[in-house]
């Protein structure tokens, strides 16, 4: 319970290499995930090459008009995606994402979601990715960026009476 009360989004990195074996844990908990009748039908890119990133980067920034880094120099990007054809895809891999992030803080690695995954992949270039890992029946959800973070995370205020009791 402290890890997901005290998870924050991450948006500062330093450049301190995030080890395969803790990357794979995080990957891991990403496709544990429950998902609609257990079809575990969601798959995950996993960005590390800079130029690579700094394309998807443009990318996504593209969408929003925008020149700036909307993965903030985050070393990793994972992409988050489902089959179009998928009932309950965004679900499924909304779930992933928060596993993701989960994991991830509990590992000591910084995270955040990064909207625009969609969009990134309907320009020509972002479905050339799409084609070259085979994906192109595929739809994004989120980008999960990941690296070490920098300082501490902002203290969380949390308002409870978003719950209504009945």
């Amino acid at each position: 319970m402290d890890l997901l009360v005290s998870r924050r989004s991450c948006r500062s990195f330093t450049d301190k290499e995030v080890s395969k074996e803790v990357l794979d844990k995080i990957l891991y908990a990403g496709i544990c995930a429950p998902s609609a009748k257990n079809r575990q039908n969601t798959k995950l890119l996993v960005f590390q090459d800079k130029e690579v990133i700094q394309q998807l980067s443009k990318l996504n920034a593209r969408v929003m008009n925008s020149d700036g880094d909307p993965f903030y120099g985050a070393p990793i990007v994972v992409v988050v995606f489902y089959p179009n054809d998928a009932a309950t895809g965004i679900q499924d891999a909304s779930l992933v994402m928060g596993n993701l992030m989960n994991e991830a803080y509990a590992q000591g690695v910084g995270s955040c979601w990064i909207n625009r995954a969609k969009e990134m992949f309907e320009f020509d270039e972002g479905k050339e990715i799409l084609k070259k890992y085979g994906l192109e029946q595929y739809i994004g959800v989120g980008c999960c960026i990941l690296g070490d973070p920098t300082g501490e995370p902002r203290e969380k205020t949390v308002d409870t009476s978003r719950i209504i009791y009945e």
